[in-house]
């Protein structure tokens, strides 16, 4: 067993537009290389030198993308974490300080302490997906403000704003048109786009968001998907004291389109309608009840991507009503 043990190798890199910095928990040894293609080429030779147990990098908004799809290629083992995990699990041992080698050796220790499940690199059409969705999101974000400022435009100026609100939303259908096109392009997405679709209130761009940033959705338990999410509450209890509950963490993107498709779920969906109303009675509190029944909708979800069922109220009526 001990043996097992010294054999055991973990790495943490942190990951810049410049530099990588690479610690090996081990031996102690820390590195750096460029962050572009020879860089890239050396960290791998490295890894497949010291065939590491895990690889932990932060997710750092895309310049992470190039490294994980190198290590992912050579079949490393690769975790990619949320830095809000990573920096709480240093300031829990007291370690403050912070520059690029701390952040690495601290991303080795974080992995040899909590193990974070290596997640499959996604194929190049879900990364394609990843990066429509991500163009549709920057859009509707500048059309919102660019109709925010739209009235406090100087009337001089209101033809200019006119019309790049009116490119905006060009763009945007011409990107909703690339995404059906991607969407199209696979025999595998196209049945489970069917399938989700069946669902009153789950729309195309929720069923999209689904596809390309939850790939897990059927492969693990409602519980596990609630909190991979971040629809599912923890408890916030001490001594004699018993918090409210409250959800925490999880992806920012499913949760907001699970949201909308839930909002639209509430008034079309009667499954869902029932228990939102239910919950009311009950004395819920608009926002909690909403919460609860994006659980309920995600859970129902899950669970007809693991048996390849379309929706039918039947199927979903006797667990209607959840605790919130």
């Amino acid at each position: 067993m001990n043996t097992q043990e010294r054999k055991e190798v973990f790495v943490g890199i942190d990951i810049s537009k410049k530099d990588l910095d690479i610690a090996i928990r081990s031996t102690g040894e820390v590195l750096q290389v460029s962050n572009d293609e020879e860089g890239i080429a050396q960290l791998v030779k490295k890894m497949q030198q010291i065939s590491p147990t895990l690889i932990v990098v932060e997710a750092t908004g895309g310049f992470e993308t190039a490294v994980a799809s190198a290590l992912g290629v050579a079949g490393m083992p690769l975790a990619i974490v949320n830095p809000r995990q990573a920096r709480d699990f240093a300031k829990s041992l007291g370690r403050l300080a912070k520059t690029d080698r701390i952040d690495a050796s601290m991303l080795a220790h974080f992995g040899e302490a909590t193990r974070p499940e290596p997640r499959k690199l996604p194929d190049e059409q879900t990364v394609l997906l990843q990066a429509l969705l991500v163009r549709r999101r920057q859009l509707i974000k500048m059309l919102i403000a660019e109709k925010n400022r739209l009235g406090m435009t100087h009337e001089t100026q209101q033809a200019r704003v006119l019309d790049h609100i009116e490119w905006l939303e060009t763009e945007l259908e011409d990107l909703d048109e690339a995404l059906y096109e991607q969407l199209q392009q696979s025999p595998i997405w196209c049945e489970k786009e069917q399938l989700l679709r069946s669902v009153p209130g789950v729309g195309p761009v929720t069923v999209m968001t689904m596809l390309a940033e939850l790939p897990e959705l059927g492969q693990i338990n409602r519980k596990k998907i609630a909190a991979l999410v971040g629809v599912a509450p923890f408890n916030c209890d001490s001594g004699k004291r018993h918090g409210k509950r409250a959800i925490w963490g999880g992806r920012a993107v499913v949760r907001n389109a699970l949201y909308m498709a839930t909002l639209s779920a509430t008034r079309h969906n009667n499954i869902i309608r029932v228990h939102y109303l239910h919950l009311l009675d009950k004395g819920k509190p608009k926002k909690v009840a909403l919460v609860a029944c994006m659980r309920k909708l995600l859970t129902i979800l899950n669970a007809m991507m693991r048996t390849m069922k379309p929706w039918h109220p039947t199927l979903a009526a006797p667990n209607v009503l959840i605790p919130a």
